[in-house]
């Protein structure tokens, strides 16, 4: 069983940026994909980006298309999330998860995924 443990979240104002990093264990980094999702106050949980075992491959959706990048580096078994150009929108607790790559969902479904992280908190003030 994989263990994740997310980091960087915090306050920054609108338009601002932070980077979330996802530290994977117990399981071979490399055969996984790797997603992030977040839940807002009040709303259920959401798929924000994903990335294959290889990076060959992304999925984003579309409300941060444009502003996030998925990241990873399997030699530190680790996986990032930059966050440019924020929005008050985008205050949630963001959430790493991990599956194993081969056939399955989609990755932009939480159905892809086993395993999930503790979560960060991201807020961004208007």
């Amino acid at each position: 069983q994989v263990r994740l443990v997310e980091s960087g979240g915090g306050l920054v104002q609108a338009g601002g940026s932070l980077r979330l990093s996802c530290a994977a264990s117990g399981r071979t980094f490399s055969r996984l994909v790797m997603g992030w999702f977040r839940q807002a106050p009040g709303k259920e949980r959401e798929f924000v980006a994903a990335i294959s075992w290889n990076s060959a491959i992304t999925f984003y959706s579309d409300s941060v298309k444009g502003r996030f990048t998925i990241s990873r580096d399997n030699a530190k078994n680790t996986v990032f999330l930059q966050m440019n150009s924020l929005k008050p929108e985008d205050t949630a607790v963001y959430y790493c998860a991990a599956g194993n790559q081969g056939p399955g969902p989609t990755p932009t479904l939480s159905g892809r995924y086993d395993t999930w992280g503790q979560g960060t908190q991201v807020t961004v003030s208007s």
